[in-house]
């Protein structure tokens, strides 16, 4: 019960009272300090730390700490910068000590070195205490599933052979300016007309002259991108814009590639040989149910009867719900050393081969909220059941606080790395909130006892 003596005297502080969230992950991590050296590695890299000299970088507590604050207030790197000088809270917390604040360029550098993988370690551990403060008992846990988006507009070959065009005409203008014998046509004008002309012609037969006019255009420009990848150049620059042409020509002969044989030939072109973006490529297309596309990533979530978030999977491609019941329930019980008792679930999650699972695996109540064919959920009563379903729904609320408390339902982080880790970030921050406000809870009534 050591944290809850550290709080009582923390909250009689006026800056900390009035924000119990930084007071509780405050105390957290001055008692157990192990969980920033968790994220050590991935923030130092190769780099080599000092005693000595300036402070103009801050330690590797000062970046987790405002990394944490960041998500929790929901700001971003500039509004972090100016909040360090204009929040007393943000000051201790980050504890800058009277230091000049740090610049917004400093943290995001180093915050955007944390991965994925490490944050996820951290998210166990934060669990772990809650579990031991008896916050949580992981004897009940529900799964369910949600998709956060990229921050990409929706996807069409006209769209996205518009993108290759405007993006290799910047480059090679940048790249003119370091090499004086490159020559190059601006196809921008006519790609656009032609871009707009195709987004305004909604019969198909109209729309194939069009295309065969924009595939022709955008030929040229995928074989003038490909002549200055070739230019010799001296300049360290030039090198620079030329590697990143080299995979932009990649992306754009696919681009081609499919929208000839999908709005020429009439192809059905399968999903796996499709881009959705030449600025996120790592974006999936996701198909629930008979809901809307969504292009983004999966994400799959396991909850326990405090509504703690115990296990969060980033996901590639489209899996289908049952295929991540299993991993999920393994992930819980070998994080935390325990056999739930129940485990309740939507119906896209049931299948006998997952009941067989669970039961083996020493559930004894297990509850698919739609049961397929013949198959029947275990429960020790008809009430439990009726009870495990009514939770369920528990899930649905949880994945809700996450995208919406924490501007998760699409995700501003470029590039697939940075996309585990934001989501990760936002799932931490609320864990957080949760700890918080069952703390509060517990003072509440121990106070009132007393």
């Amino acid at each position: 019960m050591k944290i809850f003596n550290d709080l009582l005297f923390k909250f009689e502080k006026p800056d900390w009272s009035s924000n119990p969230e930084f007071c509780v992950i405050d105390t957290i991590l001055e008692s157990r300090p192990d969980i920033i050296l968790m994220l050590q590695s991935d923030i130092i890299g190769k780099e080599k730390t000092s005693n000595f000299g300036r402070k103009d970088v801050p330690s590797i507590e000062q970046i987790v700490r405002a990394a944490i604050f960041k998500e929790m207030r929901g700001l971003d790197y500039r509004e972090l910068e100016y909040a360090q000088s204009d929040s007393r809270i943000c000051e201790s917390f980050i504890k800058l000590d009277g230091r000049k604040p740090y610049s917004f360029q400093m943290f995001q550098k180093y915050i955007s070195r944390i991965r994925q993988e490490s944050l996820h370690r951290v998210l166990v551990e934060i669990n772990k205490i809650a579990i031991s403060e008896g916050l949580e008992d992981v004897k009940s846990v529900t799964q369910d599933s949600t998709v956060v988006k990229t921050n990409i507009h929706y996807p069409t070959n006209n769209s996205l052979i518009w993108d290759c065009v405007k993006t290799s005409t910047n480059l090679l203008a940048q790249l003119k300016q370091e090499i004086d014998t490159l020559d190059f046509i601006n196809y921008t004008k006519s790609a656009k007309k032609t871009f707009f002309y195709i987004n305004i012609t909604r019969k198909e037969k109209n729309r194939i002259p069009l295309f065969h006019k924009q595939l022709i255009l955008f030929t040229k420009v995928i074989n003038q991108t490909s002549n200055a990848i070739k230019k010799k150049s001296t300049s360290i620059i030039a090198d620079s814009i030329q590697k990143e042409l080299s995979r932009l020509l990649v992306l754009m002969r696919q681009v081609n590639d499919v929208a000839y044989r999908k709005e020429i030939n009439g192809e059905n072109v399968p999903c796996e040989e499709k881009i959705f973006s030449i600025y996120e490529q790592h974006t999936d297309i996701i198909v629930k149910g008979q809901r809307e596309i969504l292009f983004g990533h999966k994400i799959n979530l396991a909850a326990g009867k405090s509504n703690l978030v115990l296990d969060c999977q980033i996901l590639r491609g489209n899996p289908s719900d049952t295929s991540l019941f299993q991993p999920t329930l393994d992930n819980v019980i070998g994080n935390y050393n325990n056999i739930p008792r129940d485990s309740t679930t939507d119906g896209g999650y049931a299948s006998l081969i997952n009941l067989e699972y669970a039961r083996k695996s020493g559930i004894a109540n297990i509850v698919f909220n739609k049961a397929v064919g013949s198959m029947q959920n275990i429960v020790s009563s008809l009430n439990m059941e009726t009870r495990l379903k009514k939770w369920r729904s528990a899930a649905e609320a949880i994945i809700s606080n996450i995208k919406r408390g924490f501007n998760i339902s699409t995700c501003n982080w470029k590039g697939w790395v940075h996309f585990q880790a934001k989501v990760i970030w936002s799932v931490l921050a609320y864990n957080f909130r949760v700890i918080t406000g069952l703390i509060l809870a517990k003072l509440k009534s121990d106070s009132q006892i007393g």
